[in-house]
């Protein structure tokens, strides 16, 4: 596709759920991280679990868990009564710590993918409500900081998803108009952040969110980003 004015000049991801698999990523560090705030103290990790929506038992997330679109402080409010011991701080800290150092799944293989976005002279940025650290640990990871033009995280000082600030501060790092440019997420946050922004939204099903909950805020939902190149090729800004 040979891009023009009114066509699609850039792409702004959200990270867990979108280029990497949320499942694989969170529950590994859900189980990583209250094991070891608690010390190996199963019932207090039980309990913390359960104020994040994290069943421990069944190393999985349940709907609506705070930290399937939630930033680092948001979770921390809602462990800070388990852990007294440590400063809210130390809590965010450690919950980013932790993150880090969380295994990476790409939802599809990524670097042929960014390559061909690339290619076609489209800026592209990541938006995740996860912190900035972190998320450029994983993208490094993988091997993919590099495609990036901007990277924002919930701490960058663009504040989080749902609110635009940091769609909005893409484009004005890009230069791009937001009517140009395309949010790319699995959950609502991302959905509500792009029309906020003005940008058209793309819901994909790589997270924890159904079809039927991504729809009324999309212009498309798609099985995975890997789908993008072919819907981009249909598609022109209007």
């Amino acid at each position: 596709m040979t891009l023009s004015g009114s066509s699609v000049r850039g792409i702004i991801f959200d990270k867990d759920g979108t280029l990497f698999d949320f499942s694989t990523t969170w529950e590994a560090w859900a189980a990583a991280f209250l094991r070891r705030a608690t010390g190996g103290n199963d019932a207090l990790a039980q309990r913390a679990g359960a104020a994040i929506g994290f069943d421990l038992t069944g190393a999985r997330f349940l709907p609506g868990s705070i930290v399937i679109a939630g930033t680092p402080t948001e979770i921390a409010v809602e462990l800070s009564t388990h852990f007294p011991e440590l400063s809210f701080d130390a809590l965010v800290a450690l919950l980013n710590e932790e993150a880090a150092r969380a295994p990476q799944a790409e939802a599809v293989a990524l670097k042929p993918l960014l390559t061909g976005l690339r290619a076609r002279g489209l800026a592209l940025g990541v938006a995740t409500n996860d912190a900035e650290a972190p998320a450029r640990a994983h993208l490094q990871s993988a091997g993919v900081d590099g495609f990036f033009d901007f990277i924002a995280g919930s701490d960058s000082g663009f504040g989080g998803k749902p609110a635009p600030g940091q769609l909005l501060g893409f484009c004005a790092d890009t230069g791009l108009d937001a009517a140009s440019v395309v949010m790319v997420g699995d959950s609502t946050h991302d959905l509500h952040a792009g029309r906020a922004a003005r940008m058209r939204t793309v819901g994909v099903l790589t997270g924890m969110a159904p079809f039927e909950e991504l729809a009324p805020y999309a212009d498309i939902v798609l099985p995975d980003i890997g789908a993008l190149p072919d819907w981009l090729d249909q598609t022109t800004m209007t």
